[in-house]
């Protein structure tokens, strides 16, 4: 538009001198003022041709230069707009820019956890939203794999107990694979039913029994909306309490799909690469028949014994005395089976979680508890209830829940060694409780 007023001006000029000589011509002739103001009016006119050819050349790169500029001051403008809208109106996650994200972080510094195939960091976007980042540091092909899960299952459902993906960032070479979750203020749920006696909290934090039960509920909830609710069937294929998240009011929120499946509704079992973690694998996988949501189950029955208990299911006593060259003996407990012995000698109150002080006016709650994650931990898969049969179980809809029949435990049994302190094994490291909380995924190759 400038452009085209500036020709318009120069050639309006240019006519006006040419009518001005015209009507001077008759009245000056050939005198020397006439030459003069004849110079002064070709000067002009070559002067403005010029400048014409100038401002036609010049328009182009100045355009070229002048949009990127403006589309890159106002692009943090139009990331704020779109995240507002997007994360508000349509619940949909958002590609965010490495820059926006790393500041957020300030250069991922503060880290509050790790997930299945990466760290986990605490960030403030520039609207004062609390975020928390997770960074895929997986292997390429591995990373790239769990990024693509994750955002392939959490994209597309919404339920008020799973964590709620906000965005992502893949930058072009694929070396930042990054993904932004709301932030869950009080942390993962192991932090909040085992016990703690580090020097950074001399006091344990531990969540009452009313609270305990409510996180069950709403963990078996989300579970049985992934199982039967959504389009395409989800297994999470990795619950456990550290895949738990509590938020500002202690509401469950169960997170982590970096090593989930997703299955059609018509397809009953898949067969899929070794997953999840050490201490809540049903025994499928061992036997390599293929997982169904029948294998989420198991793994919640593990973290309900846990939620009850307020301890690990695997954990390394010392026993009493030593061996002979003085060492101390070590050896494995596990509590699903400490808990089987209770309810049989009915005794179950010495389970539960002593920090709790609760009594008999519960001790019909604990049982229920207690009979459903035994339900779901039994050995064969068609034994163990569906998630949304365990919720109207664990809520009462299903009357006095039974004790189910004793199963073989198969992991008591390969538990069921002496450990003697001093230089551990392979074995043995591999064995130990820490070992028992990472997630892995491995590919197993049958020979059948």
């Amino acid at each position: 538009m400038r452009t085209k007023t500036v020709t318009l001006l120069a050639v309006s000029t240019i006519a006006v001198l040419l009518i001005l000589l015209a009507i001077l011509w008759p009245t000056v002739g050939s005198k020397k003022a006439f030459f003069i103001i004849a110079g002064c009016a070709s000067a002009v006119v070559l002067a403005i041709l010029i400048y014409i050819l100038i401002q036609r050349s010049v328009s182009p790169i100045r355009r070229h230069f002048s949009v990127p500029r403006r589309l890159s001051l106002s692009a943090d403008t139009n990331l704020r707009l779109q995240f507002s809208f997007l994360r508000k109106v349509a619940s949909l996650p958002v590609s965010f820019p490495y820059k926006v994200l790393e500041t957020a972080t300030d250069n991922f510094r503060i880290p509050i956890g790790r997930g299945s195939s990466g760290s986990v960091y605490r960030g403030i976007l520039d609207d004062g939203t609390v975020i928390a980042v997770k960074r895929i540091d997986r292997l390429a092909e591995q990373g790239d794999r769990d990024f693509r899960s994750e955002i392939a299952v959490i994209a597309g459902i919404q339920h008020v107990n799973l964590v709620r993906l906000l965005g992502y960032c893949l930058n072009s070479g694929g070396r930042h694979r990054l993904l932004v979750y709301e932030f869950a203020r009080h942390g993962s749920l192991d932090k909040w039913i085992f016990n703690s006696s580090s020097d950074e909290q001399p006091q344990p934090q531990y969540l009452p029994w009313t609270l305990r039960v409510r996180v069950a509920v709403e963990v078996a909830k989300a579970l049985a909306y992934l199982h039967h609710n959504c389009r395409s069937r989800v297994l999470h294929l990795d619950v456990k309490p550290e895949n738990v998240l509590l938020d500002e009011g202690f509401h469950a929120l169960v997170a982590d799909f970096g090593l989930s499946k997703m299955i059609g509704r018509d397809e009953s079992r898949v067969i899929t690469s070794l997953r999840g973690t050490k201490g809540y694998l049903a025994p499928e996988w061992l036997m390599e028949t293929g997982v169904t949501d029948k294998s989420d189950v198991y793994s919640f029955g593990m973290v309900l014994l846990e939620i009850v208990g307020g301890r690990r299911n695997c954990l390394l006593v010392e026993q009493e005395g030593s061996d002979p060259m003085g060492r101390r003996r070590r050896i494995w407990s596990y509590f699903p089976a400490m808990v089987m012995e209770k309810v049989r000698e009915k005794r179950v109150m010495e389970v539960v979680d002593g920090r709790m002080g609760i009594g008999k006016e519960v001790e019909e709650e604990v049982k229920r508890l207690i009979n459903v994650a035994l339900w779901c931990i039994q050995e064969e898969g068609k034994m163990r209830p569906s998630m949304e049969r365990v919720v109207d179980m664990l809520e009462g809809r299903m009357g006095v829940v039974e004790a189910p029949p004793e199963t073989s435990m198969m992991m008591a049994e390969f538990l069921d060694v002496d450990m003697i302190e001093g230089p551990a094994s392979a074995l043995q490291q591999l064995r130990t409780p820490e070992a028992l909380t990472y997630s892995f995924s491995m590919t197993v190759l049958s020979g059948r």
